[in-house]
């Protein structure tokens, strides 16, 4: 994935919100979680911007997102909950585009979009 340019209100949003005072991957990851839970206003709407080996989802389907995955599944990355066929997956937030009514949501998606593409991990 290309690498985008910095963008200095993420970064301290990122740095003085999400992960102040996370010392290793494991409060890093804790404090995205906690972070995007707060944040994140299920149910909304996400398309499938990338195809993923590990994930059904096909560039272009539109899903319901109606919230995150259990706190262990996002230790690597962030999982979100989606309905499919008659059940709840859970797929990579990366691989969603975010089609939210609300600007928290909305922000919240491109934070975790912005530190993938920034080439950043836990």
């Amino acid at each position: 994935m290309k690498r985008i340019p910095e963008q200095p209100d993420r970064e301290n949003r990122i740095t003085f919100e999400i992960v102040v005072d996370a010392y290793d991957e494991t409060e890093r990851a804790m404090g995205w979680y906690y972070y995007l839970q707060h944040k994140l206003q299920v149910p909304f709407k996400a398309t499938c911007r990338s195809a993923r080996a590990t994930s059904p989802l096909e560039v272009g389907v539109e899903v319901d997102v109606v919230g995150l995955a259990a706190e262990d599944d996002c230790m690597s990355e962030v999982f979100v909950l989606v309905k499919y066929a008659k059940s709840e997956l859970a797929v990579p937030l990366e691989q969603l585009a975010c089609h939210a009514p609300d600007e928290q949501t909305g922000q919240a998606v491109a934070d975790w979009h912005y530190w993938v593409a920034r080439g950043y991990d836990y």
